[in-house]
């Protein structure tokens, strides 16, 4: 959804629509597991996993964080503003776990928009849904719009 910085500013309570879908596949997950050296067995040994009441590898819940940026850029975009910043997450819950080989999508509502300085802060409300069906993740995030000719 594209939206003028005029829209992001009167917007309250905005359905922004969702991503495409996105595989989490084992490659993922283990490529998360070295970068963060979060090498729990859950994660990366197939075999074990397989036994565990899960019956397979699954996400870890970070790696499902580190994904909202990406899904975001599909939902939504203001064209004219500098830049949009990551500013941060004040609510997180895992709600269902990720088995590897699943897809997700991220379903996005703009909550509230809050001037700051030159800024303007949006609470986001995400879910991230499985395509097996259910929420995966519930997150409330925050960005930043940069008009332009101002500073972050």
């Amino acid at each position: 959804m594209e939206l003028t910085i005029a829209q992001v500013r009167a917007a309250s309570d905005l359905d922004l629509g969702a991503s495409e879908w996105f595989p989490i596949d084992q490659d993922r997950i283990d490529a998360f597991a070295e970068a963060t050296e979060d090498r729990q067995w859950i994660h990366i040994d197939p075999e074990r996993a397989a036994e565990s009441p899960f019956g397979s590898t699954i996400a870890h819940g970070y790696l499902l964080v580190a994904l909202i940026p990406r899904l975001f850029t599909e939902i939504f975009e203001v064209p004219e503003a500098e830049m949009l910043v990551n500013y941060g997450i004040d609510k997180v819950r895992f709600i269902k776990p990720v088995p590897s080989g699943s897809r997700v999508r991220l379903e996005a509502t703009l909550v509230t928009t809050i001037a700051r300085r030159d800024n303007l802060m949006l609470r986001i409300r995400g879910n991230l849904v499985l395509e097996s069906g259910g929420r995966a993740m519930i997150a409330e995030t925050l960005f930043l719009v940069v008009p332009p000719d101002t500073e972050a």
